[in-house]
């Protein structure tokens, strides 16, 4: 299937979704008039942390009422974001969105309740995408047991390749689990990813599973990510497709870029995004292509940076912001890296899903007033990207 042909979803975990009733009304409020106003072929992703997906195992008519109330808003869902397992929309989220990580039963369990949930949801016949946490924080995985860990990581992964292939063939929905490299987790970068399923298949096929991790495995790409690594996200999508590793998924994404950091007036801008609910690891490219890196934004930071970040060509920051801007104010956006990722992924043979995870409204400067409009301006702009005229 071509890329043009898919309709694009919206990630909502843009809103709170703590519980069934939460997820229908963001579904009922946000997803459906959304996608109505913006008249293009759109559908949503599903967030729900795992109080939620309890209860739909507890008791499976919750499942049919969250089918109902898609199916009323005119929408289909064929992607779940099964990344934060817990509060996304706590007062302080920071580090806690990467646990419990992939060594542990509760990462295991969770995402595949996730994968039999949208099993339920899926037309006859139809392919689902799961995108999770890149394996775990990497400061997590410092320590001396690090290989330990990474290994009991793998087994895991290894478990729900085979678990999502029997789910496959028992109702002949196949649901793929994505797994999205992130700044400063185990996976980061492009390599970390290939050479991570590299060594992953070495291992499938040492306990038989080489055709499950094949068929069910793959990687959801995150446009913001890579872009802020200052990676070629073209050269990116290449390289994970000549290496055999299956885009499943990609996040059309949009990061924060300081052009001049000598300018104090953008940075001044940029300091109204250091908020303490999320992780907005920044770095910065010098003349000499040094690396420059924190695991966090401050305003503290902005307003006296070190004398290296002073004089680098350029800061990115990882904070999701509207894939539908050039700039904010003072500062650009990394929307050129859409561009060209969206051009790279059309060659691809086998179409990933396409989300638009913008969850950053309401947070710091962008308003969450008239989110159904916004949301709407994000999925034109997404069909602008892969339908260009």
């Amino acid at each position: 299937m071509a890329i043009s042909e898919l309709p694009t979803a919206y990630c909502g975990n843009v809103h709170p979704g703590r519980t069934v009733d939460e997820v229908i009304a963001g579904v009922r409020t946000v997803a459906g008039p959304a996608a109505a106003r913006a008249g293009v072929p759109s559908s949503v992703g599903l967030w729900l942390p795992r109080s939620a997906v309890d209860a739909c195992v507890r008791d499976p008519c919750e499942v049919d009422r969250l089918g109902s109330a898609l199916a009323d808003a005119g929408l289909t869902c064929h992607t779940l974001n099964a990344f934060p397992y817990g509060d996304f929309h706590a007062d302080v989220v920071k580090r806690a969105v990467y646990r419990p990580d992939w060594t542990t039963p509760e990462r295991l369990d969770y995402t595949l309740a996730c994968a039999r949930l949208l099993a339920r949801l899926l037309p006859e016949g139809g392919d689902g995408s799961i995108s999770t946490l890149p394996v775990g924080y990497a400061a997590d995985f410092a320590a001396a047991d690090r290989e330990d860990r990474l290994d009991a990581a793998a087994a895991k992964l290894v478990e729900a390749a085979v678990t999502l292939r029997r789910l496959e063939a028992e109702t002949g929905r196949r649901v793929r689990l994505a797994i999205e490299p992130e700044p400063d987790c185990v996976l980061e970068s492009t390599a970390d990813a290939v050479a991570w399923f590299t060594w992953l298949r070495r291992i499938a096929d040492r306990r038989g599973a080489a055709d499950a991790v094949a068929s069910h495995l793959g990687v959801c790409f995150d446009v913001c990510h890579q872009a802020v690594l200052f990676e070629d996200v073209a050269a990116s999508v290449a390289t994970l497709d000549r290496a055999g590793v299956p885009i499943v998924k990609v996040h059309l994404s949009n990061a924060l870029r300081l052009t001049d950091p000598r300018d104090s007036a953008a940075r001044g801008a940029l300091a109204r995004y250091a908020e303490p609910k999320y992780l907005h690891q920044t770095f910065a490219r010098s003349a000499d292509d040094t690396p420059l890196r924190r695991d966090d934004l401050s305003a503290a930071f902005c307003e006296d940076p070190p004398a290296d970040w002073l004089v680098a060509d350029e800061w990115r920051v990882h904070f999701h912001v509207p894939i539908d801007r050039d700039t904010l104010g003072p500062l650009a956006t990394t929307r050129d890296a859409l561009v060209t990722a969206a051009a790279a992924i059309a060659r691809l043979d086998d179409a990933p899903h396409l989300e638009v995870e913008t969850y950053t409204w309401g947070t710091a400067p962008l308003p969450a007033e008239g989110l159904p409009d916004r949301i709407a301006a994000e999925l034109v702009a997404a069909d602008r990207l892969v339908r260009p005229a």
